[in-house]
């Protein structure tokens, strides 16, 4: 049985990393064997719970990438070629070393990484601490983006590499990629694809952490239309920091009526979505005991490791297809059609949609936004609308 789980992002600075830490904490508590991961560089995992990685409390396991022997293992062909590469062009071994470090490469690392430990079949529950909004949504993007890339490139590069082979070796005197490379490359490929199936699936959602702050808030609403369109599922908010209103003076007070206008606010933003409401603590909360007194503040009585009943965002059929994007405004909607491709845009974030041969010989009939869903419509076949 596939694990729940369950990634925690939102702005910096809003509490996600203790979000993600109550809740796992959490879940060790009730019995389900839990693990914590995070693809966020800073690691302020182990900050947070007071401990070093490993099973820091019965039922909780506490991990962290080890980017450099784990990209040897996933990536290690492709390194080898480029260091021979490199050294071809007379750039000494160290110089290789640090060139062929890639850039973003703990991130992807600790994605490939959640699909080991999911296959591992020895967890109920995988909690992932993820990178700030922006970082995230460039992080849960690559693996649909490569997939388009290297499902036209792929073929084409196996065909140039034997074209050019002997050239590059004989003139320009630098190694050429042989199959083992391209298999490398492939396997890198499908592993991230993997990835994208397993936080896609209905096992897995996201859960927005905010702080009742106009900006914030904002920025929480337009990452939810971004998590929509990649096709991610959002089963929850979490308002962090929030003003208890008893035994108020005067200056709590004030924020108290505007942290609630605010969350008033949040909740016909995010409506249907549960807000699980986080009080401003009177100090940081950090080890196991005070994170489990958070997680049970946070979520009450209800179940945060239950299925959620969240629909997949993108819904297609025979007519054409839906596409929810909550909270997204019209005029930052654009589509254009390409060959077989549907290209969705909504503000700075795109994604090409493949379409099933049924709708790929039709052209689109109409478009419309109403009620945070785009729906597209596509003309009968043989082009009448």
């Amino acid at each position: 049985m596939s694990p729940r789980v369950l990634l925690f992002t939102g702005k910096g600075g809003v509490g996600k990393t203790t979000a993600a830490a109550a809740t796992a904490t959490l879940a060790a508590a009730r019995g389900l064997k839990t693990l914590i991961v995070s693809t966020d560089t800073a690691h302020s995992l182990a900050d947070a719970l007071g401990v070093q990685p490993g099973e820091v409390a019965p039922g909780l396991h506490l991990r962290q990438v080890d980017t450099q022997k784990t990209l040897e293992r996933h990536w290690g062909d492709l390194q080898d070629y480029a260091r021979g590469v490199l050294s071809d062009l007379g750039l000494d071994e160290i110089t290789s070393e640090e060139i062929t470090v890639l850039p973003g490469a703990e991130e992807v690392i600790a994605l490939l990484e959640l699909r080991e430990h999911a296959r591992e079949g020895r967890w109920d529950v995988i909690v992932v601490d993820c990178a700030p909004t922006a970082e995230t949504l460039r992080l849960l993007a690559l693996p649909e983006a490569l997939d388009w890339h290297v499902s036209r490139l792929m073929p084409i590069g196996r065909k140039i590499v034997k074209l050019v082979s002997p050239f590059v070796r004989g003139v320009a005197h630098v190694s050429a990629p042989g199959e083992e490379v391209m298999n490398a490359a492939e396997r890198f490929h499908r592993g991230l694809m993997e990835v994208r199936e397993l936080l896609t699936g209905d096992h897995a959602s996201v859960r927005l952490v905010l702080t009742p702050e106009s900006v914030v808030l904002a920025e929480a609403r337009r990452t939810l239309t971004s998590l929509n369109l990649y096709g991610y599922r959002v089963d929850a908010v979490i308002a962090n920091r929030v003003f208890p209103s008893e035994g108020a003076d005067e200056w709590r007070a004030q924020w108290v009526a505007a942290q609630s206008k605010l969350l008033a606010e949040a909740e016909q933003s995010f409506a249907p979505l549960p807000i699980h409401v986080v009080p401003y603590l009177p100090a940081e909360p950090v080890g196991k005991d005070a994170l489990a007194r958070v997680g049970e503040a946070m979520y009450g009585e209800s179940d945060p490791f239950a299925p959620h009943e969240v629909e997949p965002p993108l819904r297609m059929s025979a007519d054409g297809l839906e596409l929810a994007l909550p909270g997204a405004d019209r005029d930052d909607i654009d589509l254009a059609r390409k060959g077989d491709e549907l290209i969705v845009t909504a503000g700075p974030y795109r994604r090409i949609l493949a379409l099933p041969a049924a709708l790929a010989r039709r052209r689109i009939s109409g478009a419309a936004l109403r009620d945070g869903v785009l729906r597209v419509g596509f003309a009968a076949p043989g082009g009448e609308p």
